[in-house]
């Protein structure tokens, strides 16, 4: 809206409609699985962001059968949990670029499968783009939590004691909220067709977060959590690829074709200084 973009959000609620306009966004109801409205509304919008789920094709599939052949963006979301190796907490050397992706395991397969679907599209007329963010940070406009640090921040309140998963030397890269809509809006005016990009500004391990958090909280030092108490928690995709794998990469494709310059604080910094703030 600030960028002069009308804008449209699809809500799964009535009552989220007003939610929405209290920010500037106009409000549909439905769900990713009406295809004939994303059908609709991607052919009636100048551009689509698809940043509800990186695991529903089917709402992939409807948003690219209405943009086919019109040159219009698609932004899609993706993450970096594609090239995680669910370590369960210990770490690793290996650093991945965009131009040097890996096959994907099994559990990630169905992901790489839509970003490449997504990406094909620039050969049937959509400007399509893949932004494959990493572990986000920061407070958005809208009351929701984002995946990662949020959870570890609830499992400390309930229970007193900040943990990680198993050793917690596994680590992540990482990038505020802010800088990712920066980038959102340089890849809607510039980005070319078949894009791929790597969101990450810097990384951190996770017993270096729990650390902050429990400083934070003014509680005592974090705990090593084994694998399957963590799996328990907060269940097997989370505790193994989004809090217990390594998700290293770099994003230089952002930097260097778009011009994009994230510049908020690190993550280290915000967990000390502003994850409380409205949390």
């Amino acid at each position: 809206m600030r960028a002069g973009h009308d804008v449209t959000g699809l809500v799964r609620k009535p009552q989220q409609v007003a939610e929405l306009a209290a920010i500037g966004v106009r409000g549909v109801v439905g769900t990713l699985d009406d295809r004939a409205l994303l059908i609709a509304r991607a052919q009636a919008a100048d551009a689509v962001v698809n940043a509800a789920s990186s695991d529903h094709r089917g709402a992939v599939e409807a948003l690219l059968a209405g943009l086919s052949g019109s040159g219009k963006v698609l932004l899609h979301t993706s993450g970096s949990s594609i090239v995680g190796d669910a370590s369960g907490g210990e770490g690793t050397a290996t650093v991945y670029h965009e131009d040097a992706l890996p096959a994907p395991g099994a559990d990630k397969a169905a992901r790489v499968a839509i970003d490449e679907l997504v990406l094909a599209a620039a050969g049937h007329g959509v400007r399509s783009a893949v932004l494959c963010n990493t572990l986000i940070y920061g407070h958005g406009a809208l009351p929701r939590d984002s995946v990662q640090l949020p959870r570890l921040l609830k499992q400390a309140r309930k229970s007193g004691v900040v943990r990680h998963v198993g050793p917690g030397r596994n680590i992540w890269s990482n990038v505020h909220i802010d800088d990712v809509v920066d980038l959102y809006l340089l890849a809607l005016e510039k980005s070319p067709a078949g894009a791929f990009y790597f969101v990450e500004h810097g990384e951190a391990a996770f017993r270096d977060m729990t650390a902050a958090i429990a400083a934070a909280l003014h509680l005592g030092p974090p705990q090593d959590w084994p694998l399957a108490e963590a799996i328990a928690e907060w269940g097997y995709e989370m505790a193994s690829y989004g809090l217990g794998s390594n998700s290293r990469v770099r994003g230089q494709r952002a930097r260097t074709l778009l011009g994009w310059q994230p510049h908020r604080p690190a993550v280290l910094d915000w967990i000390a200084h502003d994850m409380l703030q409205v949390a």
